[in-house]
């Protein structure tokens, strides 16, 4: 797991101390694709409120995969499994895992700092927006709304009405405003000249009338200036008494049409507020009706999400999660028919046996050793009188056992199958059993593959991934896969072919969040009978019969319903043994018999 971001922890030290905002934060996390492929990693990226996505770090350039917006998210650590987080925004949800508790509270403290600075309803959001753009785009909007949601033809007209008036109002407002202007004006110059006339001298008498006859002689025979009130420009051509008229007919039919247009919104009001209760009864019904589908929803087994694979906090019961098991194996069962109708056969050839009778001198040969001679004591005994072992498939010469055990609730049942096919070696099935050139060809289960590490001619190390069988989680396996000849000690005997599969560990190929890892030791021992052909017949396929026991001890990794696990175990273990048995037949039919 890899995290990359300016700083190494959480709260205030994931703020950028410039610009004051979360930085980014990039790793790879487990996200949950689908029941098919299950927990892949992916790319994962947190920057400004945006929770991306990519299948890689160094796919990025090509664009992100999915997106979540953050700013209505809600967070969700897992109840059980402690690297688990669920993200949901309205009905998207994604599952994520990260590689340890500690980098999981890292990642939910970074998406809050991120929510919580995402600009919805918080402090910076009004910061950066500004208050009074805020208001005047809501009167804007409140003005456009109310005038546009009128759409009477009646109030249309009352309202262009109420426009000429205003036009009018406007006129008479500025034509009484210039006359008291010039009124004004007349009288400030009346004053300035009284008082300049009283400041010359009394004795001073002009020896003519002027023109304009402002200078007079009074009764008392001392002269003073009479002077008469300054006309405002304009003002004689005003007719009071018109604009006086005019301007009450103005006033009142700006009352009679604002009445008029109460009146028309009352009505309208009325018949908005009836639509407005018809639609929140509308929304009332549906939200009724949203509540009741999710309680519902919540109480079905909804396939798909991690919380319904296997485990023992699993939402999905015992039955539903047999009944999903067994639908799936027999969609598996499909696919295998249609496949086998178009299969290529592959020309493998068989080398001598006494390649596979050495004992090798790997790293792992001591255990190889082991496991040989534990399988060639324990595996070859009679189960008769054993009343441990239980008889649970016969079919014709088939019989497969089983002994219950578990451990910690995990099942680890030892299955024993033996059987007798005519016609093939011990030395060509364990050839065909351990070949992986052809395990393709019979294996079905197997999704892919891969040959880790060739130890010697007889003993390679493969890893392989298993088909994920839904709800189940998908497994793999590392195992060492070894085969050998048994020299028999009495001539009487007949040789012993092997083949042992069992579990180890290697640095090429680590356990992953991706799959569940299991663990096996499993066991082709085989052993070839021969009939004496009549008369001086040379042997041929029908005088060949090879006995076999397999035996298989698995540990599934995880938890599953017991009873699922036994029911799977008693189906796919005969159908494995016929699959095989017969393909085997099938390559070497009318081939040199290879003992």
């Amino acid at each position: 797991m890899s995290e990359k971001s300016s700083n190494s922890s959480g709260s205030d030290e994931d703020v950028d101390p410039e610009s004051g905002h979360p930085v980014e934060l990039g790793g790879v996390l487990s996200k949950w694709t689908n029941y098919i492929h299950g927990w892949q990693d992916r790319w994962v990226v947190l920057k400004n409120n945006t929770l991306s996505y990519y299948k890689s770090e160094d796919e990025r350039e090509y664009g992100c995969r999915g997106s979540l917006c953050l700013s209505k998210a809600i967070i969700t650590p897992h109840e059980f499994d402690e690297c688990r987080i669920d993200i949901s925004v309205n009905d998207s949800v994604w599952y994520l895992r990260a590689e340890d508790p500690e980098h999981r509270l890292r990642w939910i403290d970074s998406i809050e700092l991120h929510k919580v600075e995402s600009g919805y309803g918080s402090e910076s959001s009004l910061r950066r927006h500004g208050s009074m753009l805020s208001l005047t785009s809501a009167a804007s909007g409140f003005s456009a709304t109310s005038t546009s949601s009128f759409k009477g033809h009646s109030l249309r007209e009352k309202l262009a009405e109420m426009e000429t008036f205003r036009d009018i109002l406007c006129r008479q407002v500025d034509t009484l405003q210039r006359y008291f202007d010039g009124c004004a004006d007349g009288v400030s110059k009346d004053e300035f000249q009284r008082d300049k006339v009283v400041e010359e001298d009394e004795d001073d008498f002009p020896t003519s009338t002027r023109p304009n006859g402002d200078c007079l002689h009074n009764n008392n025979g001392s002269k003073e200036k009479l002077f008469l009130p300054a006309s405002p420009k304009g003002m004689n051509g005003i007719d009071f008494k018109g604009e006086a008229i005019t301007f009450k007919a103005t006033t009142a039919g700006i009352l009679s049409t604002l009445s008029h247009c109460i009146e028309l919104m009352v009505k309208r009001e009325d018949s908005w507020q009836k639509r407005l209760d018809k639609e929140l009864e509308k929304r009332r019904r549906v939200e009724d009706a949203y509540k009741l589908a999710l309680s519902e929803l919540k109480k079905k087994s909804h396939y798909g999400g991690p919380d319904y694979e296997e485990g023992p906090n699993s939402l999905i019961n015992e039955e539903e999660f047999f009944d999903a098991v067994e639908a799936a194996l027999d969609r598996q069962d499909k696919i295998e028919e249609q496949s086998e109708k178009v299969r290529i056969p592959r020309l493998t050839p068989v080398p001598p046996g006494d390649a596979y009778s050495v004992i090798g001198t790997h790293r792992f040969a001591k255990q190889v050793e082991d496991v040989v001679q534990n399988h060639m004591t324990y595996s070859l005994q009679d189960m008769g009188g054993d009343a441990n072992w239980q008889l649970v498939v016969e079919e014709g010469e088939m019989k497969v056992y089983r002994r219950e055990v578990e451990e910690n609730g995990i099942v680890l049942d030892p299955l024993k199958a033996t059987h007798a096919v005519k016609g093939v070696t011990g030395h060509e099935l364990c050839h065909y059993f351990w070949d992986t050139d052809v395990r393709n060809d019979w294996e079905t289960t197997i999704e892919n593959f891969n040959v880790v590490e060739t130890l010697s001619d007889n003993a390679v190390i493969v890893y392989q991934t298993h088909k994920r069988v839904w709800p189940a989680s998908q497994r793999d396996v590392l195992y060492l896969s070894a085969i050998r000849k048994i020299l028999a000690t009495n001539e009487n005997d007949p040789d012993t072919w092997l083949v042992c599969n069992f579990s180890v560990d290697h640095d090429n190929a680590q356990p992953t969040n991706r799959c569940i890892r299991a663990k096996i030791n499993v066991a082709m021992i085989c052993q070839t009978l021969v009939s004496p052909p009549e008369g001086n017949k040379e042997i041929s396929r029908d005088n060949v019969l090879c006995k076999i026991t397999y035996v298989a001890n698995v540990n599934p990794g995880g938890w599953a319903p017991a009873s699922v696990l036994r029911a799977v175990a008693k189906r796919e273990y005969p159908k494995f043994l016929k699959r095989f048995t017969g393909y085997v037949q099938e390559k070497t039919s009318g081939k040199p018999i290879l003992f």
